[in-house]
């Protein structure tokens, strides 16, 4: 009997409402949205304009007063690759991250170097100009190259299907070509990331992935815009 209580009750918590809150433009809330809908998850979505914040953003994240938040039966989930690991751990179907706990912990690793090197590097190469461009552009290409060496033999980071790694990295397979048209630069090439192109090409042909991408001319009119911003201040006075 204790067990069967015990069961209605996590279905309760599995069942609860689910909303999440996020922009129409944010890598890092397009990685949750992957994973509710690679799982099948039913959930609700709250756009948010972060030069007008809402109420709601504000009270479930008063620290970051940043998306993406997604809210469980009441309460907050913060960050994008913590809400990730709290949606493979309710939700056991699709699994994001191998049974193997050295696994899991690599996994773990290379997303997180993903936003720690990979992401601000590629950003530097985005908004600096002449030589410290040039640097930018050598530093993420190393770690690009790194990266590059995690699909040796792999459709995909998880093996032959997508897992967290892969959702982490999800930006790579759109970002990167937009930041490439703005600043006119060409960071990856088949002769130097010849599987990592091709993770691109299948990452992003994955049904799941392709119908959320974000409209590509609107990406474009936006981070042009930041790297007038960015490039007017680096300029010579």
């Amino acid at each position: 009997m204790a067990s069967s209580a015990m069961v209605t009750a996590n279905q309760l918590i599995i069942m609860a409402e689910l909303k999440l809150f996020r922009t129409w433009s944010s890598c890092f809330c397009l990685r949750v949205v992957w994973a509710l809908d690679l799982k099948g998850i039913q959930y609700d979505t709250i756009f948010e304009d972060l030069s007008n914040k809402s109420s709601l953003l504000l009270q479930y994240n008063p620290i970051y007063k940043k998306v993406p938040v997604l809210v469980h039966n009441g309460k907050p989930l913060l960050e994008s690759l913590v809400i990730l690991e709290y949606i493979d751990e309710i939700w056991k179907q699709t699994p994001l991250l191998p049974e193997d706990p050295s696994e899991r912990a690599t996994a773990r690793f290379w997303a997180k170097f993903g936003d720690d090197k990979v992401l601000p590097s590629i950003w530097n190469a985005f908004i600096k100009q002449g030589k410290d461009q040039e640097e930018a552009i050598v530093t993420a290409q190393e770690n690009l190259g790194c990266v590059e060496r995690q699909l040796t033999g792999k459709k995909f980071f998880n093996g032959e299907t997508i897992g967290l790694v892969d959702l982490a990295f999800g930006w790579l397979a759109n970002l990167l070509s937009v930041f490439e048209e703005v600043c006119g630069v060409t960071l990856i090439d088949h002769e130097k990331f010849p599987l990592l192109l091709e993770w691109i090409q299948n990452f992003a042909d994955a049904p799941i992935i392709k119908e959320s991408w974000p409209p590509r001319d609107k990406l474009i009119t936006r981070y042009q815009a930041f790297h007038e911003v960015h490039t007017s201040k680096e300029a010579p006075k």
